[in-house]
């Protein structure tokens, strides 16, 4: 394998931060192959950035979708992302990575990615972890993110893993169904924070549209989109009860899951990768996610390869 990589970068409107990803990109120790920048109707000075750093750097690429009149999340952000996924032929890279534009990037990020992932066959996602500025704060904290997961600001794939789950499912808690997924096929997906790969996410995650109180929402309705277990999302609540928004950020997941419940809203239909990650959820609830993701690792090795079951890329719109 060797170390040809493409990033492709959904935006909308990022002309406040964008500048530090793409300089700390275009820096990079392993530079990408390519980079698939697709501008999602922005109506700030996003385009023109995009340009100049396009007119200095062969590698980047720019696509264009017309303005649909506002950001999107969840679904929408992996529209834009398939829509720079269909300009290439993914074969002709061996790693493939979701990136957003609001990033800043150690220098050497992608190639200690790169080289930990060469040393451990099974390990089809890795990431950083992403830490931040609090208001009114210069201090440095870290975003709540579980090691058993690459984290979705920075998905970077083996692209014959990325292919073998079928990429990322256009539903909130895409980011969360892809590493199920793997662990189901018996790839290993994990983040970790080592200081060669923490990173610094310049806008607070679930703050992009609306408000926090409206991404909480929206993440209990992806639990119970993803087919989390009731009894495993209330530890979950009950474990970010003394994490801001305090209390009620919480309970806004939690009524974003009965909502859901209450409404029928639609359910992913993956019943093999449920069961697993249902056998996942409950394990953690005894021993800690981090005991139970070892151990469905360890298990799931024997699967490794033998494609139990066959994920397809989603079709073209």
């Amino acid at each position: 394998m060797n170390n040809s990589y493409i990033i492709i970068s959904p935006c909308r409107n990022e002309e406040e931060y964008m500048r530090q990803t793409l300089d700390t990109v275009v820096n990079q120790t392993v530079k990408p192959t390519k980079w698939v920048i697709v501008d999602d109707g922005s109506t700030d000075q996003t385009a023109n950035i995009l340009q100049e750093y396009a007119s200095k750097h062969d590698f980047i690429e720019i696509v264009t979708r017309e303005n649909r009149g506002h950001r999107s999340v969840g679904p929408g952000v992996i529209d834009t992302f398939y829509t720079g996924y269909n300009t290439i032929n993914v074969d002709e890279y061996d790693y493939i990575c979701k990136l957003d534009l609001d990033l800043a990037l150690p220098l050497s990020y992608f190639e200690y990615l790169i080289q930990e992932m060469k040393k451990e066959p099974r390990l089809g996602t890795y990431s950083g972890k992403p830490y931040f500025y609090p208001e009114n704060s210069t201090e440095l904290v870290p975003e709540v993110c579980g090691d058993e997961s690459s984290v979705g600001m920075t998905k970077f794939y083996k692209t014959v893993c990325f292919k073998e789950i079928g990429g990322f499912v256009r539903q909130v808690m895409w980011d969360g169904i892809d590493s199920h997924r793997c662990r189901t096929l018996g790839w290993i997906s994990k983040s970790e924070d080592h200081e060669g790969i923490r990173f610094i996410h310049l806008r607070a995650m679930g703050s992009s549209q609306k408000s926090i109180i409206t991404g909480r929402i929206r993440h209990g309705y992806g639990q119970y989109f993803m087919g989390t277990n009731m009894f495993y999302l209330l530890a979950s609540v009950i474990y970010r009860l003394n994490k801001k928004p305090y209390v009620i950020g919480a309970l806004s997941t939690f009524w974003g899951y009965i909502k859901s419940a209450l409404t029928g809203k639609e359910r992913l239909k993956d019943p093999v990768m449920q069961k697993l990650m249902n056998r996942f959820q409950w394990h953690a609830l005894f021993v800690g996610k981090n005991k139970a993701v070892e151990k469905i690792n360890s298990q799931q090795a024997k699967v490794w390869g033998t494609h139990p079951i066959t994920y397809t890329i989603p079709n073209k719109d």
